[in-house]
C-alpha cells in the first residue's frame, strides 16, 4: 500500500497579554483620529453633496434649512449644477484658468523641488540651514501672512524684470496658454513658496538610495547623466507622484484661489439664486476637476512593473504549471496502478 503523509497538526500559538494590551493601545491611538474624520470631513462631505442636490433657504429662526431627503424630486436634482455651468458667468473661466495654471505650475514645482533636494543632499556645509530657509515659506503660506504679502506685492517679482519674458512668450503663445505662463514668470515667488514639503520629499527618497548601485556604475564607466537617468530618477519615481498630488492639492486648497473666493461669495450672498446649496454645487464641480488632475499625473508617473519583474513572475507561473502537470501525472499513475495491483478474490 502506498505510504500516506501523515497529518500536520497546526498549532495555534494564543496572543500573549502584552502584545494584546499593545494593539488595543494601537487602537486607542487611532479612535482620536477616526472620530475627527468622522465628524470633521465624511460628515462636511455628504452634507454639502446633500445640500448641492437639495433646496437650501437660511432662516435667521431656525438657522440652514434643507428639503427633506424624501421629498427631493428627481427632475430638481440637476438644478444648481445646470445652473453653475450655464448661467455663471465667472466660474467657468476662472476654472479654465485654474486648470492651466495649474498644468503650468505643477511640473514647475515638482522640477525645481527635485533640482534643490538633489543640491541639498550633497556633502555641503550647513545643509541643515539651508534646508531650514526652504521649509521656512511653508509656514509662511499657511498662515494669514500670504495674504499680507500678496496685498503689498512681496510675492511677485517687479514688471521691469519680467517684461521681457512675457512680451516674447504673448508674441507666439496663444492667449489661452500665454496668460497662465505669464503668471507663472510673474508669481513665480509664490510658486516657489510652495516646494517647501516637496524638497524634504525628495530628499528622503535620496537618503535611501544605496549608494554602492553609484559605485558600481561608476566603476563601469556611467557618467553623472546616465547615473541620474539610471538610478536616481527611477528611484524618485513614486515621490514625484506623490509631491504631483500633494502640490494639486495645496494650490486647490490655498486661500488665494479665485475659485475658493467664489465659492465663498455665493455661500454668503442673501440672493435667491445663491446660496449654500449654489456654493456647494460650484465646490463639488471643482473637487471633480481636481480628481481629474490627480487622475492626469497619476496616469503619466504611475510606476510601471520592471521588465524583470514581470519575466520572473512569467517563469514562476510556468513552474507552477509544470508543477501542476506533474502532480496530475503523479495521480494518474497511482491511481492506475492501485487498479492494476487489486487483488484478485477468488
Amino acid at each position: 500500500m502506498r505510504n500516506r503523509p501523515a497529518k500536520v497538526n497546526k498549532i495555534r500559538v494564543k496572543r500573549g497579554k502584552l502584545e494584546k494590551r499593545e494593539a488595543m493601545m494601537g487602537v486607542l491611538f487611532c479612535v482620536p483620529w477616526i472620530i475627527g474624520a468622522a465628524v470633521f470631513l465624511v460628515y462636511p462631505i455628504f452634507t454639502s453633496l446633500y445640500y448641492s442636490l437639495a433646496g437650501v433657504t437660511v432662516d435667521s429662526v431656525n438657522g440652514i434649512m434643507a428639503t427633506p431627503l424624501n421629498q427631493i424630486q428627481w427632475n430638481n436634482l440637476q438644478e444648481k449644477y445646470v445652473q453653475v455651468i450655464s448661467h455663471d458667468q465667472n466660474f467657468l473661466p476662472a476654472l479654465l484658468d485654474y486648470l492651466v495654471s495649474t498644468l503650468v505650475s505643477v511640473p514647475v514645482i515638482v522640477v525645481f523641488s527635485m533640482i534643490i533636494a538633489m543640491m541639498l543632499n550633497q556633502k555641503i556645509r550647513g545643509k541643515g540651514f539651508f534646508r531650514m530657509i526652504f521649509f521656512l515659506p511653508v509656514i509662511i503660506v499657511s498662515g494669514p501672512l500670504l495674504s499680507l504679502l500678496s496685498e503689498s506685492s512681496a510675492n511677485t517679482l517687479s514688471v521691469v524684470d519680467t517684461q521681457t519674458i512675457t512680451g516674447a512668450i504673448g508674441s507666439f503663445l496663444p492667449p489661452a496658454l500665454a496668460t497662465p505662463v505669464t503668471s507663472l514668470f510673474t508669481n513665480m515667488v509664490t510658486i516657489l513658496w510652495y516646494s517647501g514639503v516637496p524638497i524634504l520629499i525628495f530628499i528622503s527618497a535620496l537618503q535611501k538610495i544605496d549608494t554602492s548601485q553609484y559605485e558600481a556604475a561608476y566603476v563601469d564607466g556611467a557618467s553623472a547623466w546616465e547615473m541620474f537617468w539610471k538610478i536616481t530618477l527611477p528611484a524618485l519615481k513614486p515621490m514625484i507622484l506623490l509631491n504631483c498630488v500633494y502640490t494639486i492639492v495645496f494650490i486647490s486648497s490655498n486661500d488665494q484661489n479665485s475659485i475658493i473666493g467664489l465659492i465663498k461669495q455665493a455661500m454668503i450672498s442673501g440672493t435667491d439664486e445663491k446660496g449654500y446649496d449654489y456654493a456647494a454645487a460650484m465646490a463639488w464641480i471643482y473637487a471633480i476637476v481636481e480628481v481629474l488632475l490627480v487622475g492626469i499625473f497619476a496616469l503619466i508617473f504611475m510606476t510601471r512593473r520592471d521588465k524583470y519583474e514581470k519575466q520572473g513572475k512569467k517563469i514562476d507561473r510556468q513552474m507552477r504549471r509544470e508543477r501542476r502537470k506533474v502532480l496530475h501525472i503523479q495521480r494518474r499513475q497511482a491511481r492506475h496502478a492501485k487498479r492494476y495491483h487489486r487483488p484478485t478474490v477468488r
